[in-house]
């Protein structure tokens, strides 16, 4: 079968080539997979910017079906409409597997770098990680299920937004407007800031409920920030843009005693004024991927139409057109961008 394969370490490597079709162990099951979506991980992987184990199958955004289960298997059924947790194996002993935050186990191993992932025709997975997708939701929306569990844990696990709080979200991408649906489910008001560029992005953003959008080194985005909290400044800024520039942007915006939340990616070392930390008495998290608990929320959210996918969506392509999806992502010609193995 046909795959998109990082094959060596270093800038690039990466083509369509043939691999073998899986066959899933005990307590494993193989998904045929109906849609995966390209992430900024899977870029910085072809740029040597994140780590991988090559060869291997990129893709970790994933919806399908069950096709085939292991010996052992008693949850899943052949025929089952399923996303999965892209976590292949952790030890399992680890102070943080114990406590829940497998995301954070040094030996966790996952689909799309370390082990083969979703950009090919079928995948084999842990059962433990599959949820299944309600009959209501699209294959489409299923794929995208996993960078809303990682908005999840990101915006509500460590920040701690209230109700009417204002939130300035920059970075109007996928995850940023991810981020927003998410904040206004929780009762915000939610101001995204974006670049002369993102203005088709800022629309989206408008119509998904942000109550306003800037665009920095354009708008007074301090003054505007005023107008919204009586001078007092945003209650939490989220980065989800992976830009430099924007983190020193959200310091200025934050008030005293704010919060800060890093959720994007920069890909290499940025210049942060931490003495604002200091000065300002500000609360610092971050988050990396997702924790399980955030998958079922996240279903959840598509099923109720807290979010909604399909205004993110800006494309889809066949595996051999995949040099073509991946430049609508590094070009930012696209929101999310997903390949399809079924197509022709």
């Amino acid at each position: 079968m046909k795959a998109v394969v990082k094959t060596a370490p270093g800038e690039g490597n990466v083509s369509l080539e043939d691999v073998a079709e899986p066959t899933p162990l005990p307590g494993q099951v193989l998904i045929e997979v109906e849609a995966a979506g390209i992430c900024g991980t899977d870029i910085h992987i072809y740029h040597d910017e994140f780590r991988s184990w090559p060869p291997v199958v990129l893709g970790h955004e994933v919806s399908g079906r069950v096709v085939a289960i292991g010996a052992g298997v008693s949850r899943a059924r052949v025929g089952d409409r399923v996303t999965t947790e892209t976590y292949f194996s952790t030890c399992g002993h680890c102070r943080f597997c114990r406590d829940g935050r497998i995301n954070l186990c040094p030996q966790r191993r996952s689909i799309g770098s370390a082990v083969n992932g979703a950009f090919t025709s079928l995948l084999v997975v842990p059962e433990r990680n599959i949820h299944q997708l309600p009959d209501a939701l699209s294959f489409r929306a299923g794929a995208l299920v996993e960078p809303l569990a990682c908005v999840i844990h990101g915006v509500l696990d460590a920040p701690k937004v209230c109700p009417n709080d204002v939130v300035v979200v920059s970075g109007p991408g996928a995850i940023g407007l991810l981020t927003l649906q998410v904040l206004r489910a929780a009762g915000a008001q939610v101001v995204v800031l974006g670049t002369a560029s993102d203005q088709h992005r800022l629309d989206v953003a408008r119509s998904l409920g942000a109550v306003a959008t800037l665009i920095a080194g354009q708008d007074d985005a301090r003054a505007a920030i005023d107008e919204f909290t009586d001078g007092a400044g945003a209650d939490v800024v989220m980065e989800c843009s992976g830009a430099g520039s924007a983190a020193r942007d959200l310091l200025s915006l934050v008030r005293r005693g704010g919060q800060y939340a890093q959720i994007g990616l920069f890909g290499k070392p940025v210049s942060w004024d931490l003495d604002q930390v200091c000065y300002k008495e500000l609360s610092v998290s971050g988050s990396n991927a997702s924790v399980p608990s955030a998958w079922p929320r996240a279903i959840e959210m598509l099923a109720r139409r807290q979010v909604d996918i399909e205004p993110l969506i800006s494309g889809q392509y066949p595996l051999a057109r995949w040099r073509e999806a991946f430049e609508t992502v590094e070009q930012r010609l696209a929101l999310k961008t997903l390949l399809c193995p079924r197509e022709g």
